[in-house]
Formats: structure tokens, sequence, C-alpha cells
């Protein structure tokens, strides 16, 4: 059943806007936008609006230009603004340079923007336009059950704009979605949803990919308890629904793209997550399934920086919509050794790194491997782009193929790597742990594996703490000696990690992307060293899939949807088998 409201309509004049030929001309002076405020200062002014803002200082004749230009700005009255400042004299060119600094903030518009009312003008680049366009657009509101609540609200937003809508009954919806889907020709939708004192709006899209994303987001609070919640988290929640499908009709930025959240994945949609309890709302990158199928699969590049995937880390660790336990230090202790750590439900996985940042990439790698582990000898192996993912796989390989020194190398080999001496004495100086060190080369090949045993009698064979695979021996000893001090580190009883990573340099070509050592940082220092790694990754890849013979795919014969969601924030994932190699 569908019964039409009272629509809303845009004031009557706003029609008239474009109608005329002195509409559609560029306006000579173009209008501040209605809702800039002004702060004069003693040598500057200060202003700020929705779209941007501005200081601008230097000089205590700015507040008086200000009082010159501010009346013919807001009205876009020319002939009074050569009045005040004739052209060609020095005040005028003074009042257009300025004019020009608030352009570059967008601060005002140029093109006319007609009889549109002020929350248009103080946004979109063409008010006049978008304005028509919205009071051609028709909304219809769909809920499962008649006088929904939160339908009512999205309602009264869609009024308040000035906006036709419909409201149909649709008992197939759960009763805590609401969709608001455009007819007349438009193809754009959104969905929101609330249960429990929580809610969400999806991003725009069509009205399959919205239910497809409000299915997917019903599925990750399944225990939460009936009830939309307060009226004021329900007024935020239509209202916010009835904007961004508002925005979307009418060429206007979508509100998730202002204000510069570095939380958000730049390429991806994002849906706003709210709570009733305190009241906030905040922006979370989001991809649903509908986007990722087989038939039309998004996906981002891969990462460019070690920045950059671990921002993508963050969005798919998020405890609201994200797919795994964020990786994070919590309480644990940072020296000598920086540690994360990723609580899966049955398991803790704890990885150490030179740095805490390439610590919590290893740690969510090596989650997100666990998840995805497959039946009998399938092995996962996740990276923030395909060589990161690689260069974990064969290191891990090469290990397992080589499994102890057979005759280890003299110290001098390896001693005299800073790296090497300085995770060493971590180990067994600061630690106070018993330990030996042996480090041997692979088949003649510019390829060594190090290993750390327990105890200091060589004849004795003790446990292993940690080992690596890399391109130089001291490369290799400090890998090596950095995973036994991490163990050593962690080792307590009220940790108990289940899973401890192996430390390596596989993510030095990402760690050092668009950065440069500076001259002083040489291999003693973190930077120098990833950056010394990096020049030697390619080769040693090479290097080891000659030794190991590892073959690797970009598909399981059944690859979890997790999968799909890692490649489609740009992360690689690399499937084996034991007979593969």
């Amino acid at each position: 059943m569908t019964t039409p409201s009272a629509p809303g309509t845009l004031p009557a004049n706003a029609r008239a806007a474009g109608d005329t030929a002195d509409d559609a001309a560029e306006p000579a002076l173009p209008r501040l936008r209605p809702d800039v405020a002004v702060t004069p200062l003693r040598a500057g002014l200060h202003l700020r609006g929705r779209r941007g803002s501005v200081t601008l200082e230097g000089s205590t004749a700015l507040p008086a230009l200000w009082r010159l230009l501010e009346e013919p700005l807001r009205t876009g009255d020319v002939t009074e603004l050569d009045r005040r400042a004739a052209p060609g004299t020095r005040v005028r060119e003074a009042l257009d340079t300025l004019v020009e600094r608030l352009r570059a903030h967008d601060l005002v518009v140029s093109a006319p923007a007609g009889h549109a009312p002020d929350w248009i003008a103080a946004t979109a680049g063409r008010p006049a336009d978008t304005a028509t366009a919205l009071e051609a657009a028709r909304v219809e509101v769909a809920s499962g059950v008649p006088g929904d609540p939160l339908a009512k609200a999205v309602s009264r937003a869609l009024s308040d704009a000035g906006v036709a809508w419909t409201h149909a009954v649709e008992p197939a919806l759960p009763e805590d979605v609401v969709l608001l889907r455009e007819t007349g020709g438009g193809r754009r939708a959104v969905a929101v949803g609330a249960r429990g004192g929580r809610g969400y709006v999806t991003a725009p899209g069509s009205p399959e990919q919205v239910s497809s994303d409000a299915a997917a987001l019903a599925a990750l609070r399944p225990s939460e308890p009936a009830g939309a919640g307060p009226a004021a988290f329900v007024a935020l929640l239509g209202g916010s629904a009835a904007q961004r499908l508002l925005c979307a009709a009418g060429g206007l930025p979508d509100p998730a793209s202002e204000g510069d959240d570095p939380r958000l994945v730049p390429g991806l949609p994002a849906i706003l997550v709210a709570d009733a309890r305190p009241l906030q709302a905040d922006y979370r990158s989001w991809l649903g399934p509908g986007l990722i199928d087989a038939d039309r699969r998004a996906r981002l590049e891969p990462a460019r920086t070690l920045a950059e995937a671990l921002g993508r880390v963050t969005a798919l660790t998020d405890e609201r919509v994200g797919v795994l336990p964020g990786p994070a230090p919590g309480a644990l202790r940072q020296s000598p050794v920086p540690l994360a750590s990723c609580e899966l439900p049955d398991n803790t996985v704890l990885a150490g790194a030179a740095r805490l940042d390439l610590a919590r990439l290893e740690a969510f790698c090596r989650a997100a491997e666990l998840r995805l582990a497959g039946p009998g000898a399938v092995r996962a192996w996740v990276g923030a782009d395909r060589a990161h993912a690689l260069g974990r796989a064969l290191r891990e390989t090469a290990a397992k193929t080589f499994p102890a020194p057979s005759t280890a190398l003299p110290e001098a080999h390896w001693r005299e790597h800073p790296q090497a001496g300085h995770w060493w004495t971590a180990l067994t100086g600061r630690l106070g742990t018993p330990a030996r060190l042996e480090v041997r080369r692979l088949a003649d090949e510019e390829a060594y594996l190090a290993v750390v045993h327990g105890g200091t009698d060589p004849a004795a064979h003790g446990p292993v703490l940690g080992d690596a695979v890399e391109a130089t021996p001291g490369d290799a000893a400090a890998f090596a000696a950095l995973s036994a001090a991490a163990a050593a580190h962690s080792a307590s009883p009220k940790l108990a990690p289940g899973h401890l990573c192996r430390a390596n340099g596989a993510v030095a070509a990402l760690a050092t992307a668009n950065t440069r050592p500076a001259p002083w940082e040489d291999r003693g220092w973190t930077n120098g060293w990833l950056a010394d790694l990096a020049l030697r990754e390619t080769a040693l890849q090479a290097v080891l899939r000659r030794l190991t013979g590892l073959r690797v795919r970009e598909s399981a014969d059944t690859a979890p949807a997790l999968a799909a969601r890692l490649r489609a924030f740009g992360f690689s994932v690399l499937y084996g088998r034991e007979e593969d190699r």
C-alpha cells in the first residue's frame, strides 16, 4: 500500500532560478555563502563556513577592507561595490585579491544562486541547479510496518527540505530498517536502521546495493534488543538518511566526504554509525558484500605506503563494522621490543618488530591467515601487496625446508651488523635469556637462515626461540634475535600468546616507500636498515623461489568471504599447499 503525503515544496520563487538569461549568466561578483561567519582580528580576519575556513593576517587594514566588501559580497550588488571602491583603484585591487582568497577556500560561490534556500547555497557549486533538481525529486519511504518512528523521522526531514515523498509499507522489510528510494526514473537509494540504541545510514547506491548493505550490517548486531531508541537519536538517523539521499540527488558532495577524517579510506564508501547513549555519530569505511561479488568486484589498488596500509587495517578492524579484531599494543610493554597483539576468539596472535607500526601490520596479516586457514595442507599468506605477501610466504617456506643449520658460519659474519648486535644484546643482556645463534648459507645462494636456540650448550639442541631467512647473514641474525627477544619479552602466564609471529624484512619496501633516510641514518637506524633491506628484496625472493619451488595462486578451492574483503581493501591473499612446492 502506498500512501501519498502532503509533499513539501521548495519556495515558489525558487522555480524561477535560472529561467532568465540574466540568472543564467555568471555573476560579475561572487556571492558569499550564507553560512559564512567572520571574526575580525587585530591585524586580520578569520572566516569560516561549511565548505571551508581561512585566516587572513598581516595588515590592520583588513578589517576595514572587509567592512567595505561584506555587504556587496552577501547581496551580489556590483553597483554598490563600485560605489565603495571604484574599479582600477588600489582599494579595489585589494578587495579583488581578498575575494580570490575566499574563492580558493570555497567561501564564495560564482554560479548564480537564484532563490535557492540557504542550506543549498551554503554547499552547492551551482545552487540554482541543485534547487531545481531537488524540486523535481520524488522519494519513496518504505518501512516494514505503518507508523514506524524511523520512517516518520525520515519523512519529516524530507518535508523540511522541501522534497515530495510518499510512504510505502513493505512487510518483507525488517521492522528496524527503512529504505529511501528515488522514484520517477531515479535509481538512488539509502537504507537506515536502528535497533537497541545503535543505528546506521548506508552510503547512497542502488536499491539492491543498499538492501544488501542493510542485511550485512544487521548480521553484525544480531543480539541487540528491539526498539529504535530515544527520539533525538531517531531524528538524527532520519535526518542523516534524508541528507545523504538528497545530496546524491542534487549533485552535492556526500556528507561523508567532508571533514577530512583520516580514519576513512579514500576511494571507499562510508556508512554513518550512531549510538544513542551517549548520542554520537561518525562515518566508517565500508564495502558491502554486494560490491565484492564475482560479477562486479570492487577493489582498491594495493597500498603505496605503510601508513596507507595501516589506515586500511584500521577500517578492516573497526569495532562496529570490521571483520577482524584490531592489532594493538594494549598493556604490553614496549621495551626492549615493540609488541602488538590481536585477540582472536580461540587464539592470541602476538608480533614483535623494530617499530610498533610494523608489529601491528604483521599481527594483522597473521591473524587474517589464521582465519583463512583451509582444510588439509592449504596455507594462506596475507600481505599489504603481492610482494609483501609473497615475501612472507617464501621466508616461511624456506625456514621449513631448511629447518636447522648443519654447519654454522663463524660469528664474525653477523656479529658486526649493528641491528644483529642490538637485538642479540636485547635478548641475552637486557632480557637475560641464555641463547646461542647459528647462521647458515642456503645452497650456496645469497640467502641465509639464522636460528636462535635456547641455552648455551651447542650439544643440548635447546628449543628454537626464533628464526629468520634473509639476504645477508647479518640481516638474518638480526631478525632471528628480534623474534627470540619478542618471544622472551612476551613470556608471561598472564599473556600466554597462542601464536608468535616471525619478524622479517618482507615489509621493508612498503615501509620505505616515498621516504628517504636522513644522511646519518645508516643500518644502525631502523629507517636506514629498512631501506637497505628493500634494495635486496626482489633478488632475495627470486633466490627463495628457486630454492623452495613454492607455487602460489590467488584463489583457493573454497576461498572464504574474508579473502574477498581483504582483496577489496587492496590486500593480497595467496594460497599454496605443501605439494605445490
